[in-house]
């Protein structure tokens, strides 16, 4: 392909991918129910059917941009962070929480990957469940782990994690509880479900993610280092 064709491609290829975000967050706030990045997913898809646009061609052009993209956007969570109200929060607790939630967001998965005997270098990719996907695949980078594996991980578990959310805190009234359990469980996914929440949930959230994150990957690439898994 040509310079001026790969041009080309590349800007259609972000021109379909936030007319489907932009048509999903619309959808979204008129249907509450409706998980935001499941239905840009799903729009996507279509928008590359109704095209006749082979999705690996899509794909080639759209990750390299979305991928550098990535970064700068978790970099920017810190502005929620800024202007969340720390006053009265309790911050023992909440560091209990997050510190039981990076544990277990990486020990459990890897348990249960180990018990269904999967390969060493699956196990190791687990380890990368629970956080954003810039921040696991580092970890993964630094542990040896399949990066492609841990990438599949990282947005299989926020998809999931962003669409149940909607119907487990059926009865939950807290904000707060809601999004940190989404940045917790669900990461980035979880963070833009968050967000159509609430400010204050998506706030949590956003604090849910980064600290999992940092925490993560200090203690991980250790563990896997000591106990040479």
């Amino acid at each position: 392909m040509t310079f001026d064709s790969v041009l080309m491609a590349t800007l259609a290829a972000i021109l379909l991918t936030l007319t489907a975000h932009v048509i999903a967050r619309v959808l979204a706030r008129k249907l509450s129910w409706l998980p935001m990045v499941i239905t840009a997913l799903i729009l996507v898809l279509l928008f590359l059917f109704i095209l006749q646009w082979d999705y690996n061609n899509y794909y080639s052009v759209a990750k390299p941009v979305f991928d550098h993209l990535l970064g700068y956007v978790t970099v920017l969570l810190a502005v929620p962070l800024a202007a969340m109200n720390f006053k009265g929060l309790p911050v023992k607790k909440l560091t209990l929480i997050v510190a039981m939630a990076s544990v277990i967001g990486a020990l459990l998965p890897m348990s249960l990957a180990y018990l269904f005997s999967l390969s060493h270098d699956t196990i190791l990719a687990f380890a990368t469940r629970s956080v954003t996907t810039p921040i696991g695949l580092s970890i993964a980078d630094l542990i040896k782990a399949p990066l492609a594996m841990a990438n599949l991980i990282i947005i299989v578990s926020g998809i999931i994690g962003g669409t149940l959310a909607r119907f487990l805190f059926r009865g939950i009234d807290d904000d707060r509880a809601k999004g940190l359990a989404l940045g917790l469980a669900a990461h980035a996914f979880g963070t833009v479900e968050a967000w159509q929440i609430s400010h204050t949930a998506g706030r949590y959230a956003a604090f849910g993610l980064a600290v999992n994150g940092l925490v993560t990957a200090v203690w991980v690439p250790i563990f896997i280092s000591a106990f040479s898994i």
